[in-house]
Formats: structure tokens, sequence, C-alpha cells
């Protein structure tokens, strides 16, 4: 066992300090008071060692043991002259005990002083056991010379390693502000207690912060509610706990590994099974109550159901990448006929103060309260952003500033992405308990003529339309956006989103369906505790998107990332109708999705070679069919269904780890049967235990 030797009132600087100062002084117990000024450290060092001496009992168990050891007790001298014990180390507790009653009969002091003005000090004190009389002992000032030359000459051991001291691990990022990992799952626990009448939040921006949500959600209850009673380290750790948690004073961090093991068919297709083998780590955790930070890195290989792959492979990057896979990244190929897809995530953040908090992350964000969010999707690839949260009032009022990639071939130089860059701001205002309205308004530009990161936009609180019209003739696109949510009441919430690209009102009252009239709109109904059922929700949601939103004359400024849309991730020109319900108890859940929809896609096929507007990677002033009567789900027209089940066990709650089972149908079929569209029915079962920290969007 390591010795630590701690010196008879070591203070951690403070008696070489007050040695060399005459605005210290030390405590000064009575009988040291008529002391000179330079023997009062070492009265007061004397003093008390003899009244451990003559106070301390050892107890009799010890004494029959005959036991030789040291007691070892760090302590302060408030400010009012009262002593106070910080940690005492010791093998037995009874010692340990012996020596609390001791301080706590020890009289009262004058203070240490600094500037004639009392203040803190602290000391430590090494009790031998069986006990030694003072006068036995090295003259202790001597003691603590020899110590510091000791210690100058690196010859001794330091002792800071083995004095860090750990706390029981309470799960603070409960209360913390750091992010909670957004998926419309994870988030449906908690959905209807936040959209109670009356409350003062803003559910739109997400991901929330722990703080946001612990206002009306009891994680520590819910959490101790879900714990098994495993006393086993692997039963704790597999069923209740963090792979790795430590709290100390003043920080914590926590560490778990991230799965995604999982194994299916599609019955329709003539491939291998389909498969997901992802591994990884995710780490979080907090300095002060002002600062938290996640990272998580995923390590993947995969093989999908048909429909997907396809899809994966339409947008692939310039390179020779075979695909990207949607809401991941750019994927390499695995073997013959999967893919391997890395993956990191981070976000830091900061907050100052109750109003504002600070974001710098990689990483990707959603607004709105529905499903699909037509103004900030969660879709796309991550990428590095820098966000600023604003909350008083009734206001909570949120900025990102955003790097994006275009990584097609046109765009790309001597095997470099373009880069282009994204600014938005959104105001959530509560206008009454029931009704929350929001404005939302976004630009995107790009490095041309050198313009880079365009500091016209950072100000906060400017219009960023006005800005990209001083700026620039026609390199930036700007959209604008409303939301709103009405609660009919605690079990009723009605929602709804507008979306404006392009809007020319001589064209609107001409009613002849211009295509400059580039707008979107989604209206939608969540119904908590649905039928008196407890945590059932069912949903239901109108999405519409008019030909050539999100695009623009310059591909590059679109309103996309990595070749997926940043709005709703089926780009533009369809109409989708939406069901959903959702059902929790305890550690099981089960949800049903139900979704139709109707799209435009592009021919292609020699003959007819039209941008009808669904494509928002195409220049919206070329080979466009017709400037009025353009209608939604123009061109090849394809309907889409997809049904989607599926059911599952929550294993551990600190990790989010689930083991599921999920069934897919799909039925795509366009007028024309091209390339790009092919008549399909797809059915894809499969069954896995995954890390739930993410939405992974397969409706396409």
């Amino acid at each position: 066992m390591k010795k630590i030797y701690y010196l008879l009132l070591l203070i951690f600087g403070w008696s070489t300090f007050a040695q060399n100062s005459s605005n210290e002084q030390f405590p000064l117990f009575s009988e040291c008071k008529t002391a000179e000024v330079n023997q009062q450290e070492s009265c007061f060092y004397s003093t008390i060692q003899n009244y451990f001496y003559s106070n301390y009992k050892v107890p009799q168990e010890i004494q029959e043991q005959n036991y030789k050891g040291t007691v070892i007790a760090v302590f302060e001298v408030d400010t009012i002259g009262k002593f106070k014990v910080i940690h005492i180390d010791a093998a037995h507790e009874s010692l340990k005990n012996e020596a609390k009653r001791v301080f706590e009969s020890l009289p009262k002091v004058s203070p240490a002083t600094y500037s004639g003005k009392p203040t803190y000090a602290k000391f430590s004190i090494k009790i031998n056991i069986p006990l030694i009389a003072p006068n036995k002992q090295e003259d202790l000032a001597t003691k603590y010379a020899k110590t510091n030359t000791l210690l100058i000459d690196n010859k001794k051991e330091l002792s800071e390693y083995d004095n860090i001291q750990y706390k029981p691990f309470e799960n603070p990022q409960f209360k913390s502000n750091g992010i909670v990992q957004f998926s419309h799952q994870n988030y449906g626990v908690f959905d209807a207690l936040l959209n109670q009448v009356g409350s003062n939040n803003h559910t739109a921006s997400k991901p929330y912060s722990y703080d946001e949500v612990a206002k009306y959600y009891d994680f520590e209850t819910v959490n101790k509610a879900f714990l098994k009673q495993k006393e086993s380290w692997w039963g704790r750790k597999i069923w209740n706990e963090n792979l790795v948690a430590i709290q100390g004073e003043g920080y914590w961090f926590t560490l778990n590994p991230i799965f995604d093991f999982r194994i299916g068919k599609d019955t329709e297709s003539e491939a291998s099974n389909t498969f997901v083998n992802t591994r990884g780590l995710i780490v979080t955790g907090g300095l002060g109550s002002q600062l938290t930070f996640t990272t998580s890195i995923y390590e993947s290989q995969g093989r999908f159901a048909d429909y997907y792959n396809a899809y994966a492979e339409s947008i692939r990057p310039s390179g020779g990448n075979p695909a990207i896979v949607p809401g991941i990244g750019i994927a390499k190929q695995f073997k013959e006929d999967a893919y391997d897809f890395p993956l990191a995530e981070a976000n830091i953040k900061y907050q100052p103060n109750s109003f504002l908090n600070l974001q710098l992350g990689y990483g990707r964000n959603f607004l709105g309260d529905g499903y699909r969010s037509l103004l900030q999707s969660d879709g796309a690839s991550p990428y590095p952003f820098f966000k600023i949260n604003t909350t008083f009032w009734k206001i909570k009022y949120t900025n990102t500033y955003m790097w994006l990639k275009d990584v097609r071939d046109l765009a790309t130089v001597d095997g470099t992405y373009a880069t282009k860059y994204m600014a938005s701001h959104y105001l959530s205002w509560n206008v009454t308990k029931r009704w929350n309205l929001g404005f939302f308004e976004n630009v995107v530009w790009t490095n041309t003529n050198d313009r880079g990161f365009d500091f016209n936009f950072v100000n906060p609180l400017i219009f960023y339309r006005t800005v990209e019209f001083g700026s620039s003739s026609k390199t930036g696109n700007a959209l604008l956006g409303l939301t709103s949510k009405y609660k009919w009441n605690n079990q009723i919430n009605f929602y709804g989103q507008f979306l404006i690209d392009e809007f020319a009102i001589g064209d609107v009252k001409a009613s002849n369906q211009s295509w400059r009239n580039k707008f979107a709109y989604q209206v939608g109904v969540k119904y908590y505790d649905a039928f008196k059922v407890k945590n059932l929700l069912l949903q239901l949601e109108y999405n519409q998107v008019r030909p050539y939103v999100y695009s623009h004359s310059d591909p590059i400024t679109n309103y996309g990332q990595n070749n997926q849309s940043m709005g709703h991730l089926w780009g533009a020109n369809f109409r989708e109708l939406v069901a959903i319900a959702r059902y929790y108890k305890g550690r099981y859940f089960a949800d049903a999705k139900l979704i139709y929809g109707q799209r435009g896609f592009d021919f292609n096929n020699g003959t007819d070679n039209f941008n009808y507007g669904g494509n928002i990677y195409l220049d919206y002033d070329e080979n466009r069919p017709y400037d009025t009567g353009v209608s939604i789900a123009q061109g090849n027209k394809t309907t889409v269904m997809i049904a989607d089940l599926q059911v599952g066990y929550l294993v551990n709650p600190a990790s989010n780890l689930k083991v599921f089972g999920n069934v897919m149908f799909r039925n795509f079929d366009p007028t024309a049967e091209t390339i790009a569209t092919v008549q399909s029915n797809t059915t894809w079962f499969s069954i896995g235990l995954r890390s739930d920290l993410f939405n992974w969007y397969f409706d396409y």
C-alpha cells in the first residue's frame, strides 16, 4: 500500500508565503497571541500537535492489533476561526471517526488574515499510530524546509495524483446543459410533457439540452424506475450503467460503446442478406457548470435493401467512391456489394449565463415540431456549425452558421470538394400560453469572387435577404419561413410550417401557377395519451413542396449538403401524408409509420430531358419545360407508399442501447420506368441491437 507522507499542518503554498509576507498571518490559538510574529507559525504547529497527542484516543481494537500506521487529515480554518475537516485517510474507520471527534473539540482560533481581512487557510496533519510525543518528533519548520528542498530537487514522489478524489456518480448530466441525443423515438417519451398548456418553452429547435427538458421530465426518477436489480459488475454495466462514469469536484464524464448490429432480408432482392456492423465510442462530460461536451466516432460496414443501395449510389460523390449513405456520409466499397461508411460527431457547449449558450459542433440540427422539417432537417450528412441560442422572456432566438460541401463532379477541382456557407436565424415566440409563432430566415452563398465566409451575416439581428441583395448580384440563395404551433389542450397540439423560396406576388394574383411561386408548407397534429391510453402518441402530418423549391440558378448555392437536401429529404415537387403511432411502457416500445406520397421525377430518357423541379441540384433556369401551369408531382409522376413497424426493448438506458425487430413494406410506382425510377415492391425484415443516438431515415 502506498504511503503518503503529509507534513504537520502543511498547507498548499500557505506557510512558505506566510513567512515572507507581512500581509499574511497564520491562524492564532489564544496561547500564541503573545508570541513574536516570526514564532507564530511554529506556535500554531506545536499547539495543534500537542492537542492531538493529548486528546486523540486510539481505539481499543486498534491497540489490541498492535497496529502501526498513520492517520492523514486535510482540514481548513475558516474565516471565523472554526476547524473543518475536508478529508481523512486511514486504514480503519474507527481511526477516522476519532480524528473527526478531536477536530470537533478544537476551540475556535483567530482566523488567518490576508491584508488584514479574514481568509480561509488549508492544512494537513499526520498522526502516527501508536502516538508519538511531540518532543520526539523532528522540528516541524525544519522538516517542512527539508521537504521543500527534496521537492525542488525532484528526489521525492509527489502526492497530487494519489490525492485525486472521486465522488459517487450521480448522473450529473441530467441537470447539465449537455445535449440530449435527438431521435424521434427518444424524444417521444417526454414530448407530451413539454407541450402542456402554459409551458414557456420552445420545442421546435432541436436537439434539446437536459436542463431544458428537466423542468418537465424527471430524468433521475425515470432512470431509477428503469434500473434492474443487478449486483455484479457485468450485470450493472449491461443493463443499467455507463461503461465508464467518473465524477469529481466540478467535473464529470462518461464513456460508452456504440453498437449497431443488425441483419435482415430484402425479400425481393437476389442479393445476400442486408446487414449493418457498427462499432464506436461516445464520450460525454462537463467541466464546471458552464461547459459540456460530447463526441462520438463510428466505424461501420453495411448492405441495405436494393432501393436504398440504388439511392445511395445515385448521389455518389466525385472521385470514384461508390455511394453516399444518406444521413451518414461518403462510403467506400466493402467487399463486392457492401459499403464502408465512417461517421464522427461532436458538440462543445458553453453557457456563460442563463440567457445565452454557445455551441461549436459537427453534426446535424432540426427545426420544427413534426416528423419532417421543411426549414432545416437532420436527414443530410453531418457538417461543422456554430450555434448561438438566446432565451429570455417568451423568446428563444437561434442563430446557426454552417459550413457545407458540394461533392458533385462539376463542383470538384483537383480532387477537392467545393465549400459553401449557410447562415440561419430562427425566432420562436410564445404569443400566448397556447400559441407559438416562429420566424425563420436562411441564406446560402459560396466563395465566388473570393467572397469566403461573409461577415455581413455574422450579425445575429440583421435581415439576411437585404444583406444578400446588397452583397451579390445573384450568387446567394435566401429563404424565408414561418412556423406555428397551437395547443388545443394537453392532449392535442396542432403545428405547421410555411417556406418561401421565391414568391412572385404578380404571378400569384394571375393564378397561373408560375414556376416562380416556390413555396412549401406543412400541417400536422399530435394526439398524446390517445384515447386515454397512457404513453400512446398518434400523429398525422401533411407536407407539400412545389417544384424548384430549394434549388437555385447556380446549383452550388442550392439548399443541400453532400448531394442531400437540408430541407425535406425528398427534395422538391411532391406531396406527402405521414401517419405515426408511438407507444412505450417501461423499457418496451413500439412504433408504426405509414407514408403515402406523390413525387415528380425527371424522365431523362433521351427524348424528354426536362428539369421538372424535383432535383434540387439542377439549375432551375435550364431545361424548364414551362413557366406557368407548374403543378405538384409534374414530370414522371410516382406514387410512393411505405409502411414501417418496429418493436423493441431498451437494454441500457444510460447508453440508449435497444434491441429491436423491424419490418418495412415499400411500393414505388412511377408512371414510366427509367434508370432512376424503377418500379419495385420491397419487403425488408431486420432485427438488431442499436445505440439509438440519431435519426436514420430509410423512407425514401
